[in-house]
């Protein structure tokens, strides 16, 4: 169903493919919409049990394309350095491919607070304040990974 990786030269292994998803300030969802285009979107996210996790307000174009059709890709680029002399570009890059879908509960409250641990971590005491107040209004879509492929030009 996937096709192989074609710069095998380039191909990182599942050690560094972890630190990246663990350390990526953001990545980009793609998704298929009804009318058949693609869409992608930037979003912030955590890398948590092998999953991928964001929130999301209740309504809008990616939720709407994952109830159309939840085969995701999800995308993370780091440490880039445009290269002129070269004409190329240094980077690490994951891209992930795998089915999205809603969580509730625990699972949305340790998401929720993971993603406040990420990105706001010397205010978690109000994060938990602030997760029990929008809680209500948010949702929060996880990725189980299907397949995983991480590439570097260093």
């Amino acid at each position: 169903m996937f096709k192989e990786m074609r710069r095998k030269d380039r191909k990182i292994e599942e050690i560094e493919i972890t630190e990246i998803l663990h350390k990526g300030e953001f990545g980009v969802l793609s998704t298929i919409g009804e009318h058949g285009y693609p869409s992608a979107v930037p979003l912030n996210y955590v890398y948590l049990d092998n999953k991928i996790y964001f929130h999301s307000a209740t309504e809008g174009e990616k939720l709407n394309n994952i109830s159309h059709n939840n085969k995701v890709s999800f995308c993370v680029v780091s440490d880039t350095e445009v290269l002129p002399d070269q004409f190329s570009t240094r980077y690490r890059s994951v891209v992930i491919y795998g089915h999205a879908t809603e969580v509730s509960g625990e699972v949305k409250d340790k998401a929720l607070y993971k993603i406040i641990e990420k990105y706001s971590n010397a205010f978690l005491e109000e994060g938990k304040l602030y997760i029990e107040k929008a809680k209500h209004r948010t949702k929060v879509i996880e990725i189980d990974i299907d397949k995983v492929t991480g590439k570097a030009r260093r």
